[in-house]
């Protein structure tokens, strides 16, 4: 098998990329240093494609692996056939292989290998002849009272042991069978004994066809059944299996026949469907958490490339009621410059007291945004703050930020040793303001699974889920670029080719020895080789050093190139420092692009990334996206009508629809069929995390706390 080949056809690529790009990866590259400074070799493949394809290649490589076990195996025993030997070869899943090892695995005690113990497999044989002859006749040759054999009914059992097992280890007959269930089988939902109203109830008497249920019906089934509110089946026409096995296996209409029939009877329903039962369930749950992390993924991307609110003081809060609101003030860079606790909520109130201590921090550090968290009294600390405002001199902004995660955060170790004069709740209030002034920064301190912007992530694969939300904050930390000076060991560790132990040696070398210079100083790091500096070094900035090109995504493998274009296009490279070359593009482009590039000896898609970093060195991506809405003002779920049009920010994105923040503390849903006047296949391909979107209001229900909108006709 040339899996090379096969990924070219699956990815839809030239064969050509896939063969660079796995010798890249068998060589200890890392994907974002693949997919940014190897683009020549790959044709520019991004970073989400050449993650799935080395996921692909681990999958079809372990296929060829456990290929060749089980061949080695069948054939050590002896039974290799060219028939399997050839099923082996063209099987394309683990399960199919598996299925093929199925009749040669070693088994436990099962009522056939008894049967095969007392010698009756002879007896089978013959049945599956299926002659003329008594089966009952031969049968009696086989009583063995020592054997525990004392009649041809016993005998003949025992056959029929022996002839199930043997069609229910029939890997053709799961195959096909299998197939059926996918397209023809029904998912069955039913309460489980004595069950009352829940959030499962719309499921205590539910049908749906296996190959049409959604993913997130799939999850919640799971979940369902898991809390003992549901039992879940598969159903299949028994009849319609049975036909598919008297096809392959029944011969005759006699006695012997009506054995192979009812052992094929016995076979489907002891054997076969449960078999195929739990497969059919375990794939839809596979794919539905396949799907659930997807849009986990690029929730979770969304959210952390927010845009940064920059050069803004800003105060965090903390609310609570009982044990009052936590306050925290940073500057710019997130540096903590004043904590108070203040109780503007119930049951103390003591409102005026809060005002006076947040306006006097307010004029004392210049803030100019507060952060809310979203957590227990959001809604009350909210109105406090919108309150507060309106009393100010200065303008201030507020925005609810989400808390997810910022407890686990605040008691971590981490934090402790950042913040060890704080006590957990202040650490929160601090980690509030830092995701509202820079999310990426803040959040990477977070395990992804507590961050809250997904479906069902509670019930994913834990291995499958912390790598696939690892890639997404290796992605975005790399695209955005650290700084070297300023970055925690938790940033420093997603930075492609360092690990937690290199991070931590990097804060130790700056602390002990004071800011980097350049680049090159990295190679002094403790357990910083070579091979990881060519992965890291691209995308650590280092401000203000000695060569302006360390503070910019060009890699130093590069730095010559970069020299030689700013000498012919008549640039300095000290003039880097004052902002980048304003037109060089647009020289470039006089010369040639593809002219230069051959001068150089360098490819054309990394020169046109050379001259658009020089134009625009050390640049934030995230600039580039529209701001973060930020209010002064506040509603609450009582004053909302149905008819009013108000403007949101999208919180979370699921399979089923879209929640949008709209200022009054309960998030309201659009659903999927109310997002777009078009049909759309999933709401990621209207919204994604942090948009900010207009809605209509379609109905609100304050017992119940939701509130449905609409997008169709609005943006």
């Amino acid at each position: 098998m040339d899996i090379n080949k096969q990924l070219a056809e699956e990815f839809n690529i030239r064969k050509e990329q896939v063969d660079n790009t796995v010798a890249l990866i068998d060589d200890g590259n890392t994907i974002p240093f693949i997919a940014r400074y190897r683009k020549e070799a790959t044709g520019a493949l991004d970073d989400q494609l050449l993650r799935e394809l080395d996921e692909r290649l681990s999958y079809l490589r372990n296929l060829e692996q456990r290929k060749k076990e089980v061949f080695d195996s069948i054939e050590t025993s002896g039974n290799m056939t060219e028939e399997i030997s050839v099923s082996l070869q063209n099987a394309i899943t683990l399960a199919e292989v598996e299925d093929i090892y199925r009749p040669f695995k070693p088994k436990r005690k099962t009522r056939a290998i008894v049967a095969k113990e007392k010698g009756l497999q002879p007896l089978a044989d013959f049945i599956m002849e299926q002659t003329l002859a008594s089966p009952y006749l031969e049968a009696a040759k086989y009583i063995d009272e020592e054997k525990g054999i004392t009649s041809s009914e016993e005998a003949i059992q025992g056959a029929m042991d022996i002839i199930a097992e043997l069609i229910s280890d029939d890997p053709e007959i799961r195959k096909e069978l299998f197939e059926l269930y996918s397209s023809r089988g029904v998912i069955v939902s039913k309460a489980s004994d004595d069950q009352k109203e829940s959030v499962y109830s719309n499921y205590y008497d539910y049908t749906e066809s296996a190959s049409k249920i959604p993913s997130h019906r799939i999850l919640a089934l799971d979940r369902g059944e898991r809390e003992e509110y549901l039992k879940i089946s598969v159903d299949f026409p028994e009849e319609d299996a049975l036909k598919v096995i008297s096809h392959r296996y029944i011969k005759a209409k006699n006695e012997c026949g009506n054995i192979v029939r009812s052992s094929a009877e016995d076979a489907y329903s002891r054997l076969i469907h449960p078999s195929l039962e739990r497969r059919l369930r375990s794939e839809l749950t596979e794919k539905s958490c396949k799907a659930a992390i997807k849009v986990f993924q690029d929730n979770l991307f969304q959210l952390l490339m927010q845009p940064p609110v920059k050069n803004s003081v800003t105060m965090g809060l903390d609310p609570a009621y009982r044990t009052g609101c936590k306050i925290a003030v940073i500057d710019e860079i997130g540096k903590v410059l004043d904590t108070a606790v203040v109780y503007p909520t119930p049951p103390q109130n003591k409102t005026e007291e809060a005002k006076a201590k947040l306006k006097y921090l307010i004029k004392k550090y210049n803030v100019s945004v507060i952060a809310i968290g979203n957590g227990t009294a959001s809604h009350e600390s909210e109105c406090f703050v919108a309150d507060l405002i309106k009393e100010l001199d200065s303008p201030v902004k507020y925005m609810v930020v989400s808390e997810a995660g910022a407890s686990v955060y605040s008691a971590s170790k981490l934090a402790a040793e950042e913040f060890p004069q704080y006590d957990v709740s202040l650490r929160s209030a601090v980690s509030i303001a830092r995701r509202l002034q820079d999310p990426l920064s803040e959040l990477v301190k977070i395990d992804p699974k507590a961050i809250g912007v997904g479906q069902y992530q509670h019930d994913m694969p834990k291995n499958q889920l912390s790598e696939a939300l690892g890639g997404v904050l290796e992605n975005c930390v790399n695209s955005v670029g650290v700084d070297v000076n300023t970055a925690s060991c938790s940033l420093l560790s997603y930075v492609a080719g360092i690990n937690g132990s290199v991070a931590k040696n990097i804060v130790a070398y700056r602390e002990e020895n004071g800011a980097f210079k350049d680049r090159k100083e990295l190679l002094k790091v403790s357990k910083l080789g070579k091979k990881a500096y060519e992965q890291c070094a691209g995308f650590l900035r280092v401000h203000g050093g000695s060569n302006p090109l360390d503070n910019t995504a060009v890699h130093p493998e590069s730095y010559s190139y970069a020299k030689q274009i700013l000498d012919l296009c008549g640039f300095k490279l000290a003039d880097l420092k004052n902002g980048g070359y304003v037109g060089i593009g647009k020289t470039v482009s006089e010369i040639g692009t593809k002219s230069l590039a051959s001068q150089l000896g360098v490819g054309e898609i990394t020169l046109n990334d050379i001259v658009s970093e020089l134009e625009k060195p050390g640049r934030d991506p995230r600039d580039e996206l529209p701001a973060p809405l930020l209010r002064t003002d506040v509603m609450d779920i009582n004053s909302l009508k149905a008819g009013m049009e108000l403007k949101g920010t999208v919180r979370n994105v699921t399979d089923f629809g879209v929640f949008v923040d709209i200022g009054v503390h309960q998030d309201g849903l659009v659903h999927i069929s109310q997002l777009s006047d078009r049909y759309i296949k999933h709401p990621l391909d209207v919204v994604k995390v942090g948009d900010v979107v207009n809605v209509k209001v379609l109905d609100v229900d304050i017992k119940k706390n939701r509130i449905s909108l609409t997008m169709k006709g609005l943006n």
